[in-house]
């Protein structure tokens, strides 16, 4: 049969460095290439006592249908959390539980946006988040991102059409280059975005997990006008896979969202955000989040090493001051495909093509994503070696 699909998903294609990944089912490969948290800090002991109580205390609560905005004891914590940063206004916002922060960024685009509409993203981003903007039939442009975050310049240029409906942001250690946007940089975002009508959708799914420096205040503390919207994740600090998040947005976004997620799913699962709610006003929170910290510091100083140690000095790297990931530049002369096809089919290590994230995989690039929370110490020690052994044979030393 000759199936018509949906305009919608029509120009979704599967990625080419599928290609790649598949060789991660390799037991013999190390893989660079999640985006998972690390095992080790899956506070499993506790989650698992948790859920226990959850089926002999209250099975029915974790069994039965819930209302679409969330369990209200854990949105009602969120709120009280946020507002004393400044990130919950309790007279304009309102806050939503979602099934993680994806679902949050997804909604949000479409409430927000119509076919042709711009949504303005960081170049490269979150390729969850492109697709789910994609999904929408909007036009995305992709911003140069520098050190310091988005270039401001090209962002104004864009904002000038007047057609632009959101700004997507990746803020703290962004996905996947491991960037962090200047506070000087988050200010001036803020203040085109009030200048150009245009809403900012702040995704913070890394802000916890900040291993060097100190804390940068968020956009959504500096909005004084709702235009700001601020998605979260409990992915990387319990668990993804609970698929818990949740979004603190003007009310009228958010009623709006709840309708389109009433569609989607009627709510998140309800056993997940009351073992979320317990978890939280059970345990040492500032003990819990600075154990993760010190997992990640660990392992991202160890990356770095080893990268010193063994990779050809004309590659250059990012140094991220918190997440999970490091990315890292062939010379501009240098076919970066190659490289990375080499490394998974020569060397056993797999890493992410830079062209995953970028808006349009035509887009040329360079660059290619590592992550350091899910292998090993032993795995991060020999990847490298085995990188650097293949970038010194491409590149010299």
């Amino acid at each position: 049969m000759d199936y018509r699909f949906s305009k919608k998903v029509t120009g979704l294609q599967a990625s080419a460095i599928r290609e790649i990944l598949k060789y991660c089912v390799d037991p013999t490969v190390i893989s660079f290439a999640a985006g998972n948290p690390a095992p080790e800090a899956f506070p499993v002991d506790k989650l698992s006592e948790i859920s226990r109580e959850i089926m002999n205390d209250d099975p029915i609560l974790a069994l039965q249908y819930n209302i679409t905005e969330g369990y209200t004891p854990l949105r009602d914590l969120l709120k009280k959390e946020l507002q004393t940063k400044g990130e919950f206004d309790p007279e304009r916002d309102e806050l939503i539980i979602t099934s993680g922060a994806q679902q949050a960024n997804a909604l949000t685009a479409k409430v927000l946006c119509d076919p042709g509409d711009i949504i303005i993203a960081e170049s490269p981003s979150f390729i969850g988040s492109l697709n789910a903007f994609k999904a929408e039939n909007v036009e995305l442009r992709g911003i140069t991102l520098e050190q310091d975050g988005v270039n401001i310049a090209e962002l104004e240029e864009v904002l000038k059409t007047g057609r632009v409906k959101l700004i997507y942001i990746i803020a703290n250690f962004q996905n996947p280059t491991g960037l962090t946007t200047s506070l000087e940089k988050r200010k001036k975002i803020v203040a085109l975005a009030k200048q150009y009508g245009a809403v900012i959708l702040e995704d913070n799914p890394y802000g916890d997990l900040r291993i060097e420096n100190e804390d940068i205040p968020s956009m959504k503390s500096m909005d004084d006008e709702g235009i700001v919207c601020y998605s979260r994740t409990f992915s990387k600090t319990l668990a993804p896979g609970i698929r818990v998040g949740y979004i603190s947005a003007p009310k009228q976004i958010v009623n709006k969202i709840t309708v389109c997620k009433q569609v989607d799913d009627v709510h998140t699962n309800i056993w997940a955000q009351v073992l979320t709610y317990r978890f939280m006003t059970t345990v040492d929170m500032k003990q819990h989040i600075e154990r993760l910290r010190e997992i990640y510091r660990k392992k991202c100083r160890l990356m770095i090493s080893q990268i010193e140690k063994n990779f050809s000095s004309k590659i250059s790297f990012t140094r991220p001051e918190g997440g999970l990931f490091i990315w890292c530049t062939l010379p501009d002369d240098c076919d970066m495909m190659t490289f990375c096809s080499r490394a998974v089919q020569e060397y056993k290590v797999a890493v992410v093509p830079g062209s995953a994230f970028m808006i349009s995989e035509n887009d040329k690039t360079t660059s290619f994503r590592l992550n350091f929370s899910t292998p090993t110490d032993e795995q991060i020690i020999e990847g490298c070696r085995l990188l650097g052994k293949l970038s010194k044979e491409m590149f010299g030393d």
